[in-house]
């Protein structure tokens, strides 16, 4: 039972250190080419809009549709 939660230990760290690393690459990327961090920073507000207009829209009750007869 030690050796299965020693085991576990480890592979939480090695993926909280992927994870890191990841983040870490991932900034280190955007500060040596600017046009990605524009290309990101317009998509957050591409993404923000998208949700404010979809929740506004949720909010407004619809009228079920009439019959064609």
């Amino acid at each position: 039972m030690t050796l299965l939660r020693i085991l576990a230990a480890v592979f939480m760290f090695v993926g909280i250190l992927a994870g890191c690393l990841a983040l870490l690459l991932l900034v280190i990327l955007l500060v040596r080419f600017p046009p990605l961090l524009i290309a990101l920073l317009l998509a957050c507000w591409i993404l923000c809009r998208l949700l404010k207009l979809f929740r506004t829209s949720e909010a407004a009750p619809t009228k079920p549709p009439t019959s064609l007869q």
